[in-house]
């Protein structure tokens, strides 16, 4: 819109360019999302990160705090028995320390990623009687998953303090 401005306006970061192989293009593609979601969430204020901005209750902390647990559940095997509660981080974590832990699973994650080399394998679970998906349909999953929260976290990250974040 002509004239108007954006407050606190950070860089476009454009896509990845990233190697041929299948590999490649979905974990260059689940890195970008990974890195874009939690630049809009760190540094975001106090209390308005966990306030709920619209009717389902949904807040930008709780976006990411609820990435790690689907990161840990997916590529790092741990069990998680109630998801909703997933979407609120602990009241003593403060904004730091939710990025830190998202970026701390991220990179424990990729370890895993890094032994497999073959995307039809299945995951690897240390509960062996459930059945896991293949590696492409875990990394697919999460670039959807994190792809739909990014964009709830723009539109979030923007109605706190105007910031916004194109990715």
């Amino acid at each position: 819109m002509p004239g108007s401005t954006r407050p606190n306006r950070r860089g476009d970061t454009p896509p990845p360019r990233t190697g041929s192989s299948e590999s490649e293009v979905l974990r260059g593609f689940l890195n970008y999302l990974r890195t874009s979601i939690a630049a809009r969430v760190d540094g975001a204020p106090e209390p308005q990160v966990r306030t709920a901005a619209v009717p389902s209750g949904t807040n930008l902390l709780g976006l990411l705090n609820h990435l790690t647990f689907v990161e840990r559940s997916m590529f790092l095997g741990d069990d998680v028995t109630d998801w909703k509660s997933t979407f609120q981080a602990a009241p003593a974590d403060s904004v730091a320390d939710v990025v830190a832990r998202y970026r701390d699973v991220v990179k424990r994650a990729n370890e895993v990623l890094d032994e497999y080399t073959n995307l039809g394998a299945p995951v690897p679970r240390p509960r062996p009687e459930r059945p896991a998906p293949s590696i492409r349909w875990a990394l697919t999953h999460m670039i959807k998953e994190t792809g739909c929260h990014a964009g709830h976290a723009d539109i979030l990250r923007e109605l706190i303090d105007g910031t916004t974040v194109i990715s």
